[in-house]
């Protein structure tokens, strides 16, 4: 585990803080539903159980990646990368489901691009300042 004795920049500090609060707002939201609050659940409308729980137990690595960032630790970036891969390929999941006729939500494809937007900044300039040492 390496640790960068570097000054925090804002820009590492605000992608971790991003990191953490959409974490929590992902398990929140996603464990209202999947614990079956009755609200929660009608204004989920037509959800797909795979997107909602990969959403969901994708929440608590966001969190752990924002940590990881906020600490500076290169394998927090590695992480990221994985969230946001992982993000894409659920999305591709999502998109061949809606192609194939299935029901679905337009804010789950509109949160869906806002995740993987998200995740792909984050890693980009996560990689850029932690592992050339430009925090």
């Amino acid at each position: 585990m390496t640790t960068l004795k570097q000054p925090r920049g804002w820009l590492i500090s605000s992608l971790a803080i991003v990191a953490i609060l959409f974490g929590l707002m992902t398990i929140k939201e996603g464990g209202a539903v999947l614990l079956g609050n009755e609200a929660a659940v009608g204004a989920a409308g037509n959800y797909l159980p795979f997107v909602l729980w990969f959403n969901f137990l994708s929440g608590f690595a966001y969190i752990a990646a924002g940590v990881g960032l906020w600490l500076r630790q290169r394998w927090a970036v590695w992480l990221a990368v994985v969230i946001a891969v992982a993000i894409a390929l659920a999305f591709a999941a999502f998109g061949m489901h809606i192609n194939s006729g299935g029901s679905y939500e337009q804010r789950t494809a509109v949160a869906m691009s806002m995740r993987t937007v998200v995740w792909i900044v984050i890693a980009t300039v996560a990689a850029q300042m932690l592992l050339r040492k430009r925090v």
